[in-house]
């Protein structure tokens, strides 16, 4: 089964940034989506905000 919710440690390593950025980044997301503060974001929706190809960051968190 493959993954469907992003986290910070793992948005923070796909864009290149340190872990508090990837908290941040999910925490724009959810806002901009009307999500409660802790939701969980799913590859999908961060896709679709940071305008990466969904293979790519799929292939980039299945590497770890």
């Amino acid at each position: 089964m493959s993954q469907v919710c992003i986290y910070p440690k793992e948005a923070a390593a796909v864009t290149g940034n340190g872990y508090q950025a990837g908290k941040r980044l999910l925490q724009r997301i959810r806002v901009q989506l009307g999500k409660p503060a802790r939701a969980l974001v799913s590859i999908q929706e961060f896709c679709a905000y940071t305008h990466l190809p969904e293979q790519e960051v799929r292939a980039a968190l299945s590497r770890g």
